[in-house]
């Protein structure tokens, strides 16, 4: 009797959808699905604390969106520019995957918050309501690595484990080897940021653009660990890969961030004080 395999994630069955005559390339509907999820909440999230509407959500996020994946793909060449020096050609070729969430966000944030500004909604504003739509986007445009089938870490056994079809299998590795999911670990971190960034604007508003601060140090530490698992080439420094260094300046940058605006919101509540309303601000 044969021995029975570990239950795994299976790999997919194509890179594409097709819908008729039309084929839809699956890396790049769900980055198109993240962006209309990000810019859904963010427009109920501006329309809410009153400083903007869905509309402005919709030209903040497409601004945003467009920018990012300038920056995104821009921070990948930049970064692997080996695979690129020989054939340029190859650069816009986005579709085919390769972008760097680091480049996008960088990128994309300046944009959309220019853009804001054009539209009269507050730089505070603008990064609180996309703080937790953000990580809502990568959660769920990292399932297109799953269809890529790329940027997966090291070999596991565990009940969880992904395989990869013969022609994606990396040089090295015997066919059949599974490995860990990263796509998969990153989609579920980030999902889990946004909700935590949810609970703390409901629970405790963190006033300016604390709560995107907040982001920034919670998408750099589980990018951290998560880097730290794969097993495609990338550059490293100090034993270190280039991503795992930036994702550490994520951290420590939000932190700061956090640390030396930690009175920002009780000047804020402050400033909430009226002739006929000083008590309000003692309650809050």
């Amino acid at each position: 009797m044969s021995q029975l395999l570990p239950a795994a994630l299976p790999s997919p069955p194509g890179t594409g959808i097709s819908i008729g005559p039309i084929d839809l390339r699956a890396y790049g509907l769900l980055i198109a699905l993240g962006a209309i999820a990000a810019v859904w909440l963010m427009g109920r999230r501006l329309e809410a604390a009153a400083t903007g509407t869905r509309d402005d959500a919709a030209s903040i996020g497409t601004w945003g969106v467009v920018g990012g994946l300038i920056g995104a793909r821009l921070y990948h060449v930049v970064t692997e520019w080996d695979r690129f020096a020989d054939n340029l050609g190859a650069i816009p070729q986005v579709w085919k995957g390769g972008l760097g969430i680091p480049g996008g966000l960088l990128v994309g944030a300046a944009v959309g918050v220019w853009r804001g500004r054009t539209r009269g909604v507050p730089v505070a504003a603008v990064l609180t309501a996309a703080a937790p739509a953000i990580p809502l986007a990568q959660a769920i445009g990292r399932w297109g690595n799953w269809f890529n089938q790329e940027l997966f870490g090291r070999p596991t056994t565990l009940p969880w484990a992904l395989q990869i079809d013969a022609v994606h299998m990396p040089v090295g590795y015997d066919i059949g080897t599974t490995f860990h999911p990263t796509f998969l670990y990153e989609s579920l971190w980030n999902l889990a940021l946004c909700g935590l960034l949810l609970q703390v604007d409901r629970r405790r508003p963190l006033g300016g653009s604390r709560l995107f601060a907040l982001y920034v140090a919670g998408y750099g530490l589980g990018r951290f660990w998560v880097e730290g698992l794969r097993i495609d080439a990338a550059s490293t420094v100090a034993g270190l890969r280039w991503n795992q260094w930036v994702a550490l300046a994520a951290i420590v940058g939000g932190c700061v961030h956090l640390l030396i605006t930690r009175h920002q919101r009780a000047l804020l509540t402050t400033a909430c004080t009226d002739d006929n309303g000083q008590a309000e601000a003692e309650q809050r």
